[in-house]
């Protein structure tokens, strides 16, 4: 019988000397969970006139996110580099096969499924981010769009239930809690697969980022709506305004 290390059913035991060591930089974190929030407020504000500036701004931040996600694949620390976790068909294939027998070698980082769960979210959240662009700020925008955004939206709804169903295995398989990993930056490892710096700098211009352009939407939204409440008073004064015009200097004798 085999025993390897490799090739072992998990969960396994904590292997002698492992030791918390961290995995995910700060910035990854701070993405990963704003993009959590910004799309479940999203969808809970999708197709709700009253929420309907929240609910672009939610979108455009997500849209964001995903332009520093891509930037952070290249730029960012070990385990956030596109480099650290892209593989290739096949491997894919091999680590897909070996997953519901619960075999396989371990991934400190991003496993190939995860892999290709995050890119296909990124794609997803652009595609979804662009249409909703396209279909709600014009309004004589082509219904095309409209359609395109709803269908993008609920097939990156599907993918992260299957991303959440995932985590749910992978923490089992594991034997570790993988979506408390993703809060603390740390997992089960040996201190030389630990990354040097969490970047917290980067972490905190993220969030003065998001903050800064939340700021500048609801002040937007708040000018919007003033404007309108201008046209409505307006439009309940014109016509008093209009009947004084007309008339006739002896009316009032």
């Amino acid at each position: 019988m085999n025993t390897n290390a490799e090739s072992r059913s998990l969960p396994l035991p904590e292997p002698p000397g492992f030791e918390r060591v961290l995995v995910w930089d700060a910035p990854l974190r701070v993405f990963h969970w704003l993009m959590a929030a910004c799309f479940a407020g999203a969808c809970l504000t999708a197709g709700r006139e009253g929420w309907r500036d929240l609910h672009q701004t939610l979108g455009y931040t997500m849209g964001g996110l995903v332009v520093f996600r891509i930037a952070w694949g290249f730029a960012g620390t070990r385990y956030a580099r596109f480099a650290n976790f892209v593989r290739g068909p096949g491997e894919i294939a091999a680590y897909l096969r070996r997953m519901p027998r619960g075999w396989g070698r371990r991934h400190i980082g991003h496993s190939p499924a995860g892999a290709v769960a995050i890119i296909a979210l990124l794609l997803l959240t652009l595609a979804t981010a662009v249409s909703g662009w396209a279909s709600g700020d014009k309004p004589t925008a082509d219904g095309w769009w409209q359609e395109f955004h709803e269908g993008a939206a609920l097939a990156m709804l599907a993918l992260v239930g299957l991303h959440i169903a995932g985590i749910v295995f992978g923490s089992w398989r594991a034997g570790e809690n993988l979506a408390r990993s993703m809060i603390s930056g740390t997992k089960l490892g040996v201190p030389s697969e630990a990354i040097r710096s969490a970047c917290y700098s980067v972490a905190l211009l993220m969030l003065a980022a998001a903050a800064g352009f939340w700021g500048y939407q609801w002040a937007g939204a708040a000018t919007v709506a003033a404007s309108r409440e201008q046209l409505r008073e307006e439009a309940r004064e014109q016509p008093a305004s209009t009947i004084e015009a007309r008339r006739e200097p002896g009316d009032n004798d």
